[in-house]
């Protein structure tokens, strides 16, 4: 089974939002069964704002490096495709070839914006469905989530009668963003009739709801896409003010991942063995041969 059926084909699923090759091997030890690129988290890694800046090389290469150390499937969120629907197709063939079983695109109006801002503007229902028959147009075997923002510029009906047409043009999951109350995604999952992806940010419009509830509403994914990334970002704000001020990481000794564990995370003991029996190897053949001529 590839890592898209995997995909489709799991009952349900609690996502970590990822940023690096690191969170991502972190994400698998601790036990998930599937990864989400952030778009919002890599773009914050950067340096930058999520306004839709973030270049498809950039995303493709983190893809890249993700999948390196990874067998997990991986979700990639590609904003609003990075252009129309010709740069959709693109989008898709480069990410499906960067490592990526299913890619994100949303119907926003560029310079698009978080979807739990005010002031955000969605394309035409036609524009989004020319992006996603685009997308199935290129693909081989990765899943196209169709995102609408709709709820927060039109209201909610407007996002469900957005989402039953990205169905019938062909989306494998629909992803509704911004919704601001359990009763909202309940109403949604009961008139969507697809795999369902429910965003469970923090600081937004939607309030804190467990994935179990989430479950029971009807929704097969569950993204969490920028939570380790706030929870480590406070940690490193925290550190530095600590270093700045005492001038010695005594005091946070006991908040650190220990060299071990940090080394358990990067398979460290697998490289170092693979060192020793390759040089054991290439020693075998060279004084194997000497031995032969004497």
């Amino acid at each position: 089974m590839n890592l898209s059926e995997v995909l489709r084909k799991a009952d349900f699923l609690i996502i970590p939002g990822v940023f690096s090759p690191f969170t991502a091997l972190l994400a698998q030890k601790v036990g998930f069964k599937a990864l989400y690129l952030s778009g919002a988290a890599l773009t914050s890694s950067y340096g930058l704002p999520d306004l839709g800046v973030i270049t498809l090389d950039e995303i493709a290469d983190m893809v890249r490096k993700i999948r390196a150390v990874t067998d997990l499937p991986i979700i990639v969120d590609a904003d609003t495709g990075f252009g129309e629907a010709i740069n959709v197709y693109r989008a898709v063939k480069v990410l499906e070839a960067a490592g990526a079983n299913a890619i994100q695109i949303e119907d926003q109006v560029l310079p698009k914006k978080c979807g739990h801002l005010s002031g955000k503007m969605v394309v035409e229902p036609y524009d989004m469905i020319a992006k996603i028959k685009a997308a199935l147009e290129a693909r081989r075997d990765m899943l196209i989530v169709a995102r609408t923002d709709a709820r927060g510029v039109n209201g909610l009906n407007d996002a469900i009668e957005r989402a039953k047409l990205y169905v019938e043009a062909g989306a494998d999951i629909i992803f509704p963003e911004a919704l601001e109350s359990k009763e909202e995604f309940a109403t949604f999952a009961k008139e969507v009739k697809a795999p369902l992806l429910a965003n469970m940010t923090e600081f937004g419009k939607t309030p804190l709801i467990k994935a179990s509830e989430f479950r029971e509403l009807g929704y097969k994914y569950v993204i969490f896409p920028v939570t380790i990334f706030r929870v480590a970002a406070k940690a490193m704000k925290e550190a530095l003010e600590v270093l700045l001020k005492e001038g010695t990481q005594a005091s946070l000794m006991d908040k650190m991942m220990s060299r071990q564990e940090q080394y358990e995370v990067i398979n460290y003991w697998f490289y170092e063995d693979l060192d020793k029996q390759l040089e054991k190897k290439a020693k075998d053949v060279v004084f194997g041969r000497e031995k032969k001529k004497s």
